[in-house]
């Protein structure tokens, strides 16, 4: 359960990667002011037109609301900097915000990578416990996600039981989301039991809903109905606007930013008029439309680009950020999954974004492999190894060094190199092949794909989840029916 994560580094020190100027980012926020109030948003719940009409919202002859500034800016005086997420135990607080900077698997898929099968298939529910107790043994994901949709449930309780089996076998904080209305007071309900109540949960939160605005500037009743929930429970909302170059918004990744903070900030208007206070995460899942084949791919650079500038833009708002980024479209465990696998894990660390959810995710995020997710395991522990940078210890950088290891013929015995390699070098685990060529195959010669499948299967059989208690385990399977 010990987590890497980024605390502890000194942010003087820290790299960073910025997209976008301090001018061009209040001008970002300026222009998505000016949509909201002059073009307004779509909603489809009556409930939230209410809310915001109520505040001094006006819904145009068109039937889109406009959201004058004031409003906006309201909702931005009241919503915190910090979200703290708590295990099942409610124990391990994790910080979201800052530079602080956590991965977990990306979330929702409809297919999973079979190793054995050599290609996709629909996923179960026994796919859901090996995911959960795969992501609790990897240090370098802080958080679990109900990262794929079981088949062998009625597409009804498909929520409630991904939610449920994330509980049952995994002890990290969840991110997760409804893709039915009816869910949400069902899934609440079994965050309360293993929280041991309303109000135990919201003082520390298990889990963050994903709330997804459907680009362009459109709020469905059921995502509406989700992030109303959210603030009324205290249960942390993600907001996650996905606009696509060219296709749902505009084709320069500068336009899709602007449209990205406008939706985004329609839906922190609503949340924060609902519950001021209440915890809200700054998403994207922002994507360069490909032209030439019709598809949506976030392993483009574009997108990772445009995925850190929306990060930039929610830290210049003070709001704790979130990401798609360390994922590939590649259909299997290829040099493509892990060149953008890597690009995208790195970026989201060096923009740090705070939530990067990815890990695990092949074919334009609907695709997970539990051998991809352990080979995204080291990406992620290389990519906060990254941000620590390169630091300074409290002593000469080398002189007297230099001058022992001359003395001595070699460094490797030394009294600094003894010191301080265990901190300041990252060993990764057996998926990452170090050895010489001759050690190599004398080891079996195995591609990463097949190491990553055995360390896999290591895990699985040697690592175990202590149950939950009998009670609250008949509660969860009550809920569920």
């Amino acid at each position: 359960m010990n987590n890497p994560g980024s605390s502890g580094v000194n942010l003087a020190r820290r790299p960073a990667l910025r997209y976008l100027s301090g001018d061009t980012v209040e001008a970002v926020v300026v222009e998505a002011k000016r949509i909201l109030a002059e073009v307004g948003i779509r909603l489809e719940h009556e409930g939230a037109i209410d809310i915001l009409t109520g505040a001094g919202a006006q819904v145009g002859s068109d039937g889109r609301v406009r959201i004058p500034a004031d409003i906006v800016d309201g909702a931005l005086a009241t919503a915190t900097s910090e979200v703290r997420l708590y295990d099942r135990d409610g124990e391990s607080p994790l910080l979201i915000g800052g530079d602080e900077v956590h991965f977990d698997p990306g979330s929702a898929a409809i297919k999973v990578h079979d190793y054995e099968l050599g290609r996709m298939r629909e996923p179960t529910s026994e796919d859901c416990v090996l995911f959960a107790r795969l992501t609790d043994a990897l240090p370098a994901l802080s958080l679990q996600s109900t990262c794929v949709v079981p088949v062998d449930v009625p597409i009804e309780k498909a929520d409630r039981r991904r939610l449920a089996l994330a509980l049952k076998h995994g002890r990290k904080p969840i991110i997760t989301g409804t893709f039915k209305k009816h869910s949400f007071e069902i899934m609440r309900s079994m965050l309360e039991c293993v929280r041991g109540g309303k109000q135990a949960l919201r003082e520390r939160p298990l889990a963050v809903f994903d709330c997804c605005p459907t680009s362009p500037l459109t709020w469905s009743e059921l995502t509406c109905s989700a992030l109303i929930g959210c603030a009324e429970s205290g249960i942390p909302a993600e907001l996650i606007a996905v606009p696509m170059t060219g296709a749902t918004a505009p084709v320069t990744l500068l336009g899709s930013v602007t449209q990205h903070t406008a939706e985004n900030l329609s839906g922190l208007a609503i949340h924060q008029l609902v519950a001021a206070g209440a915890p809200i995460v700054y998403g994207a899942c922002g994507m360069a439309f490909d032209m030439l084949h019709g598809s949506t791919p976030p392993g483009a650079i574009e997108s990772m680009m445009i995925n850190s500038a929306c990060a930039q833009v929610g830290k210049h708002l003070a709001l704790p950020t979130h990401g798609y980024l360390g994922l590939s479209d590649s259909k299997t465990l290829d040099y493509q999954a892990g060149l953008e696998s890597g690009l995208g894990a790195l970026h989201a660390a060096l923009a740090g974004v705070n939530v990067v959810s990815g890990p695990g995710m092949l074919e334009f995020v609907s695709c997970q492999s539990l051998e991809k997710l352990v080979l995204d395991h080291e990406g992620c522990a290389m990519a906060l190894r990254a941000v620590r940078g390169v630091e300074r210890h409290d002593e000469v950088f080398a002189l007297d060094t230099i001058e022992e290891g001359l003395k001595e013929g070699s460094f490797l015995t030394v009294e600094h190199t003894l010191r301080w390699y265990r901190e300041e070098l990252h060993y990764p685990g057996s998926t990452i092949e170090r050895q010489a060529e001759s050690s190599w195959l004398a080891a079996g010669g195995k591609s990463a794909a097949e190491q990553a499948h055995e360390e896999v299967q290591r895990i699985l059989s040697e690592t175990t989840v202590p149950p939950l208690e009998a009670v609250v385990e008949r509660e969860l399977d009550r809920l569920l029916q």
